[in-house]
């Protein structure tokens, strides 16, 4: 399965921005979908996250700013987010875990990660 992201980009503090991330393959279902982020010298972190239910998980630096969402319509998650900071400047990268369709006709467990997207916060 391959993630497509997008929506990053340059913005001053206190601006919004929303990334979506959209999966590909031959999906049989989708369970968790998250985004993570890496700033310069620091490691990956979770940023937000929504499970099948519609339950969802925020760092706490991002709780009331940040709204993570999904369309399983679409296959596709989302990231609102609004009351932008210079310290959120990082790449994006969105997770999806769930099922698709083996070579062997099976259901087989995928975990993949998207290319990353810039999201830079100017003071």
């Amino acid at each position: 399965v391959q993630l497509q992201a997008s929506g990053g980009g340059l913005v001053q503090a206190g601006g919004s921005l929303r990334l979506s991330c959209a999966a590909s393959g031959i999906i049989v279902n989708i369970n968790d979908m998250g985004w993570y982020r890496q700033a310069p010298g620091k490691q990956r972190e979770l940023v937000a996250a929504i499970i099948s239910g519609g339950t969802t998980n925020y760092a706490d630096s991002v709780k009331g700013r940040f709204t993570v969402s999904r369309d399983n319509s679409k296959n596709t998650v989302y990231l609102q987010m609004n009351s932008l900071k210079p310290e959120d400047t990082a790449v994006y990268y969105c997770n999806v875990i769930g099922s698709e369709l083996g070579p062997k006709g099976y259901p087989d467990r995928f975990n993949s990660w998207g290319q990353g997207t810039l999201v830079t916060v100017s003071s």
